[in-house]
């Protein structure tokens, strides 16, 4: 018996932004992944970075705002099967404060940024992206998302 190789994911890392009871959402564009979707900013971990160096540096890049990684708070966990097959982990966490005025800092990377309510999210928001704000509003801190769907495949 072969003992099975460790699996190391992909890991992202996350914003729920939130004023006012609105999150903010960016509408992907040219990426290679879930073009034409909303999604919160967030992208991959850098080698050697902690997760909320990574947000920090997300939100910075993204959004040119400064958000010191000691005002996150960890939202959840999302361990998520995508369309392409590959299992990743995505690491959301929360912001009510932050220095500057978003916009849109990456405009090749994105068509636009919008708040929304929490409870009001449009229709085409990335799957995983939407579990994770959902179970931000019910305070569930760790989620599945995709499973179902690769398992019947």
């Amino acid at each position: 018996m072969t003992t099975p190789e460790p699996f190391r994911p992909h890991v992202g890392v996350h914003l729920i932004l939130v004023e006012a009871g609105k999150v903010l959402l960016l509408l992907r564009a040219n990426t290679g992944f879930a073009d034409g979707s909303w999604s919160v900013p967030g992208g991959c971990l850098d080698a050697g970075e902690t997760l909320p160096e990574g947000a920090a540096r997300e939100a910075r890049e993204e959004l040119g705002i400064v958000i010191d990684p000691a005002d996150l708070t960890f939202a959840g966990l999302c361990h998520h099967a995508d369309p392409d097959g590959q299992a990743r982990i995505g690491v959301f966490f929360a912001a009510t404060r932050w220095a500057g005025e978003p916009v849109n800092a990456e405009p090749t990377k994105c068509d636009k940024i919008d708040w929304f309510g929490l409870d009001d999210l449009p229709d085409d928001v990335v799957a995983y992206i939407r579990t994770g704000i959902d179970a931000f509003r019910r305070n569930e801190t760790f989620t599945l998302d995709g499973w179902q769907d690769r398992r019947a495949a």
